[in-house]
């Protein structure tokens, strides 16, 4: 019988991780080791920089040499093209540990020679992969190689030698490939790299710019099969996972209050629980962006992290407003306890924005959140769309245990109990906000529509704003 620490892991594909954020995981580890991976879209979609990132992470990350073959651009170029994201690609090449080659095809030379294979390409690769004792490969753009051929048999041949040289060296090789017209890419590249394809997308919806990538395929390996939200930030390239998100988040019978001690006693005393979701709804003048900056100052006075996502005010005008009813943000964005989202909607796309926020989650790990207001997004979105993208920033913000307060705007006239979103059903908390006129005078009023596991009043409270806070005496009228 075999000891314990004999057993042997499971057979199947090797896996090289790639250290980009999210491709790891949507990938079930990385890329296949020792194996060609197709990376193709159309221009702008991020091929030669997931390409780099790929060689850039490996050395500085894994301790795995690279090298780099590119046919479009030199190295100083494409070092200067990554250089804003923080890739120092000089600095590997004199450490010893990159080597890039830049290959400058002439199509007059080409005809004039008359012959075409590509054993001067295998020979220059081989070169700088021995160079460095480079176990990454990256060539940039392969096609680049057979664009003076008319040939489409030759073209075929020695594509098919290429894979089988890089697969004989042992590498684990990304191949870009530019998107063809009834094809992934011009020359079906995706025919012969049959380990793993990779499809970038760059598209534009609403006049906003959005990128997506999907797997292919992947020979040997699960894999998610989605389209994933893709951004280009600062830190290089970050893809969204969705596909281990779902209803196995964690739950607590912990409360964390609501910034408002009458509000509290309303939810039985104790305040939301924490890690729920909390809709705070109400036409515009009822005190939505009040009652939430009530919440963030709670949090932040128990001395925990709270983010603020606004997509109609600055963060400065955020504070000026909420100073004036007694509620002061600004020591607790000077203390770093209070961290601002702040951008227009239309500034980018319904899937950049939610990358963003699972950036600044990660980089914040707050103990609370604000969104407000989510209708601002349905100037980038179809309903549809809108719920999908939010249904993921819900979930994703559960598992991290956030109690999370979002506001709806509804529209003047309209029902008080009804979402433009229509994800009043994924909240644990509705809060409800409304102005009615008596006498003559605007009243304000609040009432607890529902709270999932909790007893809570059903009683209708006047909500009042004033110049040292928030105000619920009980309502008489």
């Amino acid at each position: 019988m075999a000891e314990e620490g004999d057993r042997k892991e499971p057979a199947g594909v090797q896996k090289c991780p790639t250290g980009i954020s999210g491709l790891d995981e949507i990938t079930g580890g990385g890329l296949p080791r020792g194996r060609p991976t197709l990376v193709c879209g159309g221009a702008g979609s991020g091929k030669t920089l997931m390409a780099t990132e790929f060689i850039v992470r490996g050395i500085t990350e894994f301790g795995e040499p690279g090298a780099m073959m590119t046919f479009e651009e030199t190295g100083d170029e494409l070092a200067d093209n990554v250089a804003s994201l923080g890739m120092d690609l000089q600095g590997l090449i004199e450490q010893n540990k990159l080597a890039i080659d830049y290959v400058h095809i002439d199509r007059q030379e080409i005809e004039e020679t008359g012959e075409y294979d590509l054993e001067g390409l295998f020979v220059r690769l081989a070169a700088i992969i021995d160079a460095v004792g480079a176990k990454r490969v990256v060539l940039d753009t392969v096609e680049a190689l057979f664009a003076a051929l008319p040939n489409e048999g030759l073209i075929r041949a020695e594509l098919r030698r290429l894979f089988r040289w890089l697969k004989s060296k042992k590498v684990t090789a990304v191949i870009t490939g530019e998107k063809g017209e009834n094809t992934l890419t011009r020359h079906g590249l995706e025919e012969y790299v049959s380990d793993c394809v990779i499809f970038l997308d760059h598209r534009i919806d609403r006049q906003v710019a959005t990128r997506r990538l999907r797997i292919v395929k992947y020979r040997g390996s699960l894999h998610g099969t989605n389209e994933y939200p893709t951004l280009i930030g600062a830190d290089g390239l970050s893809i969204l996972p969705i596909s281990s998100l779902g209803l196995t988040y964690p739950v607590t019978t912990e409360r964390v209050s609501t910034g408002v001690e009458t509000l509290d006693a309303m939810l039985s005393g104790g305040g939301y629980y924490r890690g729920s979701s909390v809709l705070v709804s109400g036409s515009a003048g009822t005190g939505k962006s009040s009652l939430s900056a009530a919440f963030a100052d709670g949090i932040c006075r128990r001395g925990e992290k709270c983010l603020y996502c606004s997509f109609e005010e600055s963060p400065q005008q955020i504070i000026r407003n909420m100073a004036s009813i007694g509620i002061h943000l600004a020591q607790w964005q000077e203390k770093g306890l209070l961290k601002f989202y702040n951008m227009r909607p239309t500034e980018q796309g319904l899937e950049a924005h939610l990358v963003q926020l699972h950036k600044m989650v990660e980089d914040v790990n707050p103990a609370a959140a604000v969104i407000d207001p989510l209708t601002s997004l349905t100037s980038i979105g179809e309903r549809d769309q809108i719920k999908a993208m939010l249904t993921r920033l819900i979930d994703y913000l559960k598992n991290h245990k956030i109690t999370t307060i979002y506001t709806n705007l509804n529209p003047s006239g309209g029902s008080v109990e009804k979402t433009e979103a229509m994800i009043s059903s994924l909240m644990d908390t509705w809060v409800v906000l409304r102005n009615i006129e008596t006498n003559g005078d605007r009243q304000r009023l609040l009432h607890v529509l529902k709270s999932r596991g909790m007893a809570h009043s059903s009683r209708v409270r006047q909500f009042l704003l004033t110049d040292h806070g928030i105000e619920m005496p009980e309502q008489t009228a």
